[in-house]
């Protein structure tokens, strides 16, 4: 029976695991934000300035990777369960409607991470790979 139990836990261990490595980005946030997780849909929401400010009533300032990086197609598929095409397109009628502009970009992970250090409210996704500074914390999306 324990040995059972042992393969169980290494099994769902080793699925957790790859599940994190599929996701192929982390979301990151200041680290004083007080948060620790997110979920999906939340996550979504704030991306497309549905949410516009933090559970603690801070202004959410939203930081963009470039179109053509592979980390941002990950995120807009996991995330927003979308096609960048489908985001874009959202964005497009946004603006025409005077409603909201895209976050801003940043093209590279190091330029997302410097922005999220340097601002309180800001949120960001880098990959998996890039290194996490003093000044961000990642957010666990659930």
């Amino acid at each position: 029976m324990r040995t059972i139990r042992t393969l169980l836990v290494l099994l769902a261990l080793a699925l957790a695991g790859r599940a994190e490595a599929q996701s192929g980005f982390v979301v990151v946030v200041h680290e004083s934000n007080p948060m620790t997780s997110i979920s999906r849909d939340e996550l979504s929401k704030v991306f497309l300035k549905k949410i516009t400010v933090w559970r603690t009533k801070r202004p959410v300032v939203v930081v963009d990777q470039a179109d053509k990086s592979p980390v941002r197609l990950q995120f807009t598929r996991t995330v927003h369960r979308r096609e960048l095409s489908s985001v874009q397109s959202y964005w497009q009628q946004q603006i025409f409607a005077g409603r909201a502009v895209p976050p801003q970009v940043r093209a590279s992970d190091a330029e997302v991470v410097s922005f999220v250090a340097g601002n309180p409210s800001a949120v960001g996704y880098v990959s998996t790979s890039a290194p996490l500074p003093a000044g961000v914390k990642a957010l666990t999306v659930q």
